[in-house]
């Protein structure tokens, strides 16, 4: 969100779990005059080798294509244009990121998790891996979750990952008019370089902030980085979480940051992972 949302994604596989990430697509859509593209996937030959017949393909076929006129119909409702894509492809994951590259959108909208998602609060395989290596910014939808409005909690690490979260909940905040609170989290193993290093991040970032006319305030406290962020977006009734897809030790080669990770899988609220360039 470094820049204005003119074109959102939406990949659904009609579940439960796409509710929340739909109902925020249409309306972030609407509130941006953004495009809205959604998709779809359909199983590829091999998926289906050796399961039935023709006739099945054709069934998820019209199956397929249902998900994508009731995504159609809902921003239809809201007045909202919206484009659909029906893809064939063996793994979900891999479609998505193939279709970010190929529509550049501004930004990628997804539920936590899918139909294949196995424990309760885990983030989906297929969000991780869109979160870690989509082209633009992604944000990870709880079922319940609704467009901000109130608060938006930033973590921060002084990465070059966490300066492009910063870039972007600035502009959410300056679109929306919603306060920013900085978080950082240091642990007891830390050394007192290392907890300087924590509180000048934030002060940096809250003076940045600030200096775009952005209210702001930051603080660091004591535990593991996820759970500080989730209590504090709790604490400070946040509706919105911005993180960058990784942290100071990601590595480009992995899905998703460690942290990042579980921050989108305990969240109440949607999280926006941000994408540093370059």
């Amino acid at each position: 969100m470094s820049k204005a949302i003119k074109h959102i994604l939406f990949p659904t596989d009609g579940s439960d779990f796409s509710s929340g990430a739909q109902r925020v697509a249409i309306d972030l859509a609407k509130r941006c005059g953004a495009r809205l593209t959604v998709m779809t996937i359909v199983l590829s030959t091999q998926d289906l080798e050796g399961v039935g017949t023709h006739g099945l393909r054709a069934q998820l076929e019209r199956e397929a294509q249902s998900r994508l006129d009731a995504v159609t119909t809902a921003a239809d409702a809201a007045g909202v244009a919206c484009d659909t894509q029906l893809v064939y492809g063996e793994e979900p994951h891999q479609e998505i990121v193939r279709t970010a590259e190929e529509l550049q959108p501004d930004l990628v909208v997804l539920g936590r998790r899918g139909k294949r998602g196995l424990a309760r609060f885990m983030v989906g395989h297929a969000t991780a891996h869109v979160a870690g290596h989509a082209p633009c910014n992604v944000l990870m939808v709880p079922r319940v979750g609704q467009v901000w409005s109130q608060r938006i909690v930033l973590a921060t690490d002084g990465s070059n990952h966490s300066a492009a979260a910063a870039e972007a909940a600035r502009d959410v905040a300056r679109q929306c008019l919603m306060p920013v609170t900085v978080v950082s989290a240091t642990t007891k193993s830390h050394s007192a370089e290392r907890k300087a290093e924590a509180r000048i991040a934030v002060d940096n970032v809250v003076a940045s902030l600030i200096a775009t006319g952005v209210v702001c305030d930051g603080l660091v406290a004591e535990g593991r980085p996820d759970e500080v962020v989730i209590e504090t977006a709790a604490s400070q009734k946040a509706d919105l979480i911005v993180v960058g897809s990784h942290g100071r030790t990601g590595l480009s080669r992995l899905f998703l940051g460690s942290i990042s990770e579980r921050i989108m899988g305990q969240a109440q609220c949607p999280v926006l992972v941000a994408r540093a360039v370059g």
